[in-house]
């Protein structure tokens, strides 16, 4: 078990792509603490956790309130010591629909959990990461944080931030060891899909037909984007840094590492139009 010792925090933890993601820190030996809001939903993802033989440490509180995150992660701290690995996974999908007809106090909510989230968890593991000169911080990106999706502007917005965010942190501890990077899970059946199909026409033509291609054939194995998560929080990804990975399209398993950080692939950038 290649995590075994480590100690990892997981927001977002209670349900979907969050559970997922700790059940397989777990399975490799790694120390879990689930933050969520929904008691019961960490009840019942920690009773799963515990079925692993592995520590598991409840936190609850909301991502969008910066109070309740420095409180939910010191507890964390002072109970186990530190924090070797932090997956910001908590999000929202917010509002569908032309962006002059959402709710714009819904949308601005979808920023504050999402980026502010992923911000707020990071800022406050850092100063206990640099004083290891170690960790490992990644944050979970999204449908349309690369190209354009129409009618999910709050989404895609924010997921495009944490990308940047991500990268933009990554720069300013590389010199501590520390490794920030970015994962596109993949279409998981998750409840984002539930709120999709519930908002009919309002998610557009193009997006209906993706959604119900989605129900009919499955979505992607939870398991792959669990699956990066721990090669990201492992030695084996030790320098790989300032990244977007694909979970399902990109070679991660066989990277070599070096290799990747000589160049900019796997990264946001403009394209001049004789790169293209």
């Amino acid at each position: 078990m290649e995590l075994t010792g480590r100690r990892c925090l997981v927001t977002g933890g209670g349900r979907g792509i969050g559970r997922g993601i700790a059940l397989s820190l777990a399975r490799e030996g790694a120390k879990v603490a689930l933050l969520a809001r929904t008691e019961t939903e960490l009840d019942e993802t920690a009773a799963l956790v515990e079925q692993t033989g592995v520590e598991v440490l409840k936190l609850q509180a909301d991502v969008s309130q910066r109070e309740q995150v420095d409180a939910a992660i010191e507890k964390m701290l002072v109970a186990w010591g530190g924090v070797e690995v932090l997956v910001n996974n908590a999000g929202i999908q917010g509002p569908m629909g032309r962006v002059e007809e959402v709710d714009p106090e819904a949308w601005m909510q979808v920023m504050q959990v999402n980026l502010g989230g992923c911000f707020y968890a990071t800022r406050k593991v850092l100063p206990t990461m640099i004083a290891q000169g170690y960790g490992k911080i990644i944050n979970l990106s999204g449908g349309g944080a690369v190209g354009p999706r129409p009618f999910f502007s709050a989404y895609s917005a924010s997921k495009a931030a944490v990308v940047r965010f991500s990268e933009n942190v990554a720069g300013e501890v590389a010199k501590h060891n520390i490794d920030i990077n970015s994962i596109a899970p993949g279409a998981v059946h998750t409840r984002m899909l539930d709120e999709r199909l519930e908002a009919g026409t309002a998610v557009g033509e193009q997006e209906i037909e993706i959604d119900q291609r989605l129900v009919q054939e499955g979505g992607t194995d939870p398991e792959r984007p669990a699956a990066l998560v721990v090669y990201l929080a492992s030695a084996r990804s030790d320098g790989l840094s300032g990244r977007l990975l694909a979970a399902v399209w990109d070679p991660w398993e066989d990277f070599d590492i070096e290799a990747v950080m000589a160049t900019e692939a796997f990264t946001v950038r403009r394209l001049k139009q004789e790169d293209c």
